[in-house]
């Protein structure tokens, strides 16, 4: 096969991931800190992910889906890892044959799990008001899970990210099933629960954003370091004349005689459209607006005042997650996971 490089790359800092995990760490109180690996390790390479915050020392992970825990394949000694959905009915063979547990979320898996799981650890959710996955708290404290021999009891904070009183209820109702269900472990808090205080933290974190870069709270900020840093190879640098336009729709008009840099680069690799009027890039230090709108792959970006800048140079797209949700009204979620395979992945 002809080995042919991509016009897109991620940069990705290993030692901001790392000093992310630590800080997120530290927040916790005594509670030992995972990390939440699904779709991919939130588009970062999750088996890349998981090599290195396991020689920073975390131990415990979490996948959304059998295949993704399949994907991981063998895991490094001392390993745990968790697959968040389940166990649906077609998922049993993965759930006897690989190193992991299911995340049992209903009455209807918990009987699947007691008939074919052997006796095995499992996870179980309880619902404490998200109203998507996990037991209902009447099912869970009703003799569902009698006899189970559950490694964590998990539940998912529903608006950690705001200051919310569904925090503190839910913080009461998780501890009263503490009291109520016995488990080794007891795990409520993700990213933004993390920096609502140590109370959240209970026994084991299971941050996700944040360790990508994200800022799930104002507590947060200064402390949480960009992780990902795309990069697009200039495709073409043309003149175009004060008063002509750029791209469809004709939605910008050169203000003065400009330089244009068109990337290899648009909506087909999640770069989407939404950036147009803010989006930007850099190149040695120097800020390139966008001009006009995104493409299904190309962009194009004023560099007027970019000197020397050619065809075959690389752009650093802006990607400061928390900055360029305000500005594209994307959440920071989808910023991260929806950047597409046409990037190159590379850690540095």
């Amino acid at each position: 096969m002809i080995d042919v490089p991509s016009p897109l790359r991620l940069r990705l800092s290993s030692d901001a991931l790392v000093a992310n995990w630590r800080w997120l760490a530290a927040q916790g109180g005594a509670a030992a800190c995972g990390a939440a690996l699904k779709a991919d390790g939130y588009g970062l390479g999750a088996r890349d992910v998981m090599r290195q915050l396991v020689g920073a020392g975390c131990r415990d992970f979490f996948v959304a889906t059998w295949g993704e825990a399949a994907a991981l394949m063998p895991l490094p000694a001392g390993v745990s890892l968790s697959v968040l959905h389940g166990v649906g009915e077609g998922d049993m063979v993965a759930a006897r044959l690989l190193p992991a547990r299911p995340v049992l979320n209903s009455v209807e898996q918990v009987r699947r799990w007691r008939a074919a799981g052997e006796g095995r650890p499992c996870d179980v959710m309880v619902d404490t008001g998200m109203n998507r996955l996990g037991l209902r708290i009447d099912e869970a404290t009703g003799g569902a899970l009698d006899g189970l021999a559950i490694e964590t009891l998990l539940s998912h904070l529903v608006s950690a990210d705001e200051d919310s009183d569904q925090n503190a209820r839910q913080l009461a109702a998780f501890r009263t099933l503490r009291d109520q269900i016995p488990a080794r472990r007891y795990s409520l808090a993700n990213s933004a629960g993390i920096c609502l205080g140590a109370d959240y933290g209970f026994d084991l974190t299971r941050p996700g954003l944040a360790l990508y870069g994200g800022t799930p709270r104002a507590e947060a900020a200064g402390h949480i370091r960009q992780v990902v840093f795309p990069e697009a190879r200039v495709l073409q640098v043309r003149t175009v004349p004060a008063g002509e336009t750029v791209g469809y729709g004709a939605t910008w008009t050169a203000p003065r005689d400009s330089r244009i840099a068109v990337v290899n680069m648009g909506y087909a690799d999640g770069y989407l459209r939404c950036h147009a009027g803010n989006g930007g890039a850099t190149w040695q230090g120097q800020a390139l607006p966008l001009v006009g709108r995104v493409s299904m792959d190309l962009t194009a970006f004023d560099a007027s005042e970019a000197r020397g800048l050619n065809e075959g140079h690389w752009l650093t797209i802006d990607y400061d997650l928390a900055a360029i949700a305000a500005r594209s009204g994307l959440s920071q979620y989808e910023l991260l996971t929806g950047l597409r395979m046409r990037f190159e992945r590379g850690w540095s």
